[in-house]
């Protein structure tokens, strides 16, 4: 057994005792990155303790934040409304108008947000975001004189949903503290802004992406309880009902009753690393973070992190000792960089893979994970040896080796990495999506146990889920990876109910629809 040291991760390499080893240590990395139905049934359990413990009690890292948004849109809505989506370094306007049969128009325009305007006085920042409404509101009427006749909401003012990318306390649809710098409630500082412009424009609601994405889904297609994000980051928001909320206490949305988005925080869950299965190549990333013991359901699962798990593996190759596995132990400034290898590369090594060419032999995918045998031309079939020239490329390219130092085998183990690191990540993607089914009532019981049940919140209807984000959008069989994992939590009559379609613009539309759901609880 070697111990492959790697930048001070201590990584069980099973490399150096000839081809035996070298299989061996193809086999403990799979063990290591593998999820069984016990591990799988093991992290859901602990995810829905968790929900319970975040609806009953403020201050856990998995928040699970009451929205005050007390339904979703059937599509047949009509109006126009106005959102305001202010992120890290962009602000973008939006006006989207919603036609009643599911479809909506939209219109938008982006404004430069500079750091000085980031990190100085609030009135300044609020000030800026007003004229920018100001701005887009009179080039839209100059485009189209006729636009003011489709605002109609009983009002002269147009109502807008603002989607503020910071931490925030939020206690109704309509209020909410900012947490960083300013301890004062964004929607007053905004709607102050645009009264001291004389604008016929009323904020109506704060609302994160992730609702936005649910709401955003709900228009679409008449409906949907479960709003993700699978891209850069995670996180989930459903629709839960307000009694099961008990730390609303004697707020006046829990005498109402009913349901309410709530949005979890997932990306915190099991931040204490209980049940996540933590590899050395996780605990190197976390390590290395900007933000260490922190979102640790994100760091296994998202985009932003995928690329630098994988790299921290193929690193512990290069070192294995006393001979290297892959790159005949040569490290590139690209792979010795950090964050040098993105998930753009691994879901282009996967498309190369998953191509047009099919599925190679059962003989074939096992001679392709034994590290101890050379990849000779000859004894592949042709399609596996057309799809490997393809992922030769894509590594010379994504990490700046020369022609020939990436070997069919090199070639072999990247594909292997990649597919190792993401299944695990799509698997476990599916346990917050299994959490939501159980907690609103798709189903009762895990793996074995698992039944099918009649949801309180969406009697008769299918499990609708909104998901944003580009590892859903777009890395190969992503989707078909987490339902493999859905069938084995909640059994396959479930897992066909579930209905995952893509909700596009979650803080631009959906906090316009936002909007929408505001001024319908305001004529209640």
């Amino acid at each position: 057994m070697a111990i492959v040291v790697v930048d001070g991760v201590d990584a069980e390499i099973r490399s150096n005792r000839g081809s035996k080893g070298r299989r061996g240590g193809s086999d403990l990395l799979r063990v290591q990155f593998t999820l069984d139905e016990d591990a799988l049934i093991s992290i859901t359990s602990h995810f829905h303790k968790l929900f319970n413990i975040g609806l009953s009690e403020y201050g856990h890292p998995m928040a699970m934040i009451p929205t005050f948004v007390t339904g979703v849109p059937d599509g047949t809505e009509t109006g126009t409304f106005l959102a305001l989506d202010l992120g890290g370094t962009n602000l973008r306007v939006c006006q989207v108008e919603l036609h009643g049969n599911k479809t909506f128009t939209l219109k938008q325009q982006k404004y430069r947000v500079t750091e000085a305007l980031k990190t100085g006085e609030a009135s300044v920042l609020f000030d800026y975001l007003a004229d920018s409404v100001d701005a887009f509101l009179t080039a839209s009427a100059e485009e189209d004189s006729d636009r003011s006749n489709a605002i109609d909401v009983d009002s002269n003012a147009i109502p807008l949903g603002l989607t503020f990318s910071f931490p925030v306390e939020q206690t109704a649809i309509d209020k909410a503290f900012c947490l960083q710098r300013i301890n004062k409630d964004v929607v007053r500082l905004l709607q102050d802004a645009f009264d001291r412009k004389h604008l016929h424009v009323e904020c109506v609601a704060l609302v994160n992406d992730t609702v936005g994405a649910g709401l955003s889904r709900a228009y679409t297609t008449g409906g949907c309880v479960l709003g993700a994000i699978f891209g850069t980051g995670t996180n989930g928001a459903y629709l839960e009902q307000v009694a099961n909320i008990t730390k609303l206490g004697n707020n006046s949305a829990a005498a109402a009753g009913g349901v309410m988005m709530v949005n979890t925080e997932w990306g915190a869950f099991d931040n204490a690393r209980v049940v996540l299965p933590t590899t050395p190549f996780d605990n190197k990333l976390d390590r290395e973070s900007i933000n260490p013991r922190y979102q640790a359901y994100e760091k296994f699962i998202s985009g932003m992190y995928l690329g630098e798990i994988t790299r921290n593996l193929l690193l512990a190759l290069v070192d294995a000792t006393p001979k290297p596995i892959l790159f005949n132990g040569k490290a590139t400034e690209g792979l010795n960089r950090h964050y040098g290898l993105d998930t753009e590369m691994l879901s282009l090594v996967e498309s190369a893979w998953t191509g047009d060419a099919g599925v190679p032999r059962v003989e074939e995918e096992a001679t392709l994970r034994d590290f101890s045998v050379p990849l000779a031309k000859e004894r592949l079939a042709p399609s596996t040896l057309q799809r490997l020239e393809k992922v030769q490329k894509i590594v010379q390219e994504h990490l700046g080796y020369e022609p020939g130092e990436v070997s069919l085998r090199d070639a072999a183990i990247v594909r292997w990495a990649a597919a190792l690191v993401v299944r695990r990540a799509a698997r476990l993607s599916a346990c917050g999506v299994a959490t939501v089914a159980i907690q609103i009532g798709y189903a009762t019981g895990l793996g074995k146990d698992a039944r099918a049940a009649e949801p309180a919140v969406a009697k008769g209807k299918p499990y609708a889920i909104g998901i944003d984000g580009s590892l859903y959008q777009h890395y190969p069989e992503f989707e078909e990876r987490m339902r493999e994992a859905l069938r084995i939590l909640l059994g396959e009559e479930v897992e066909k109910r579930v209905e995952m379609g893509l909700a596009k613009d979650g803080s631009g539309v959906g906090a316009a629809l936002c909007a929408l759901q505001a001024t319908k609880n305001k004529k209640l």
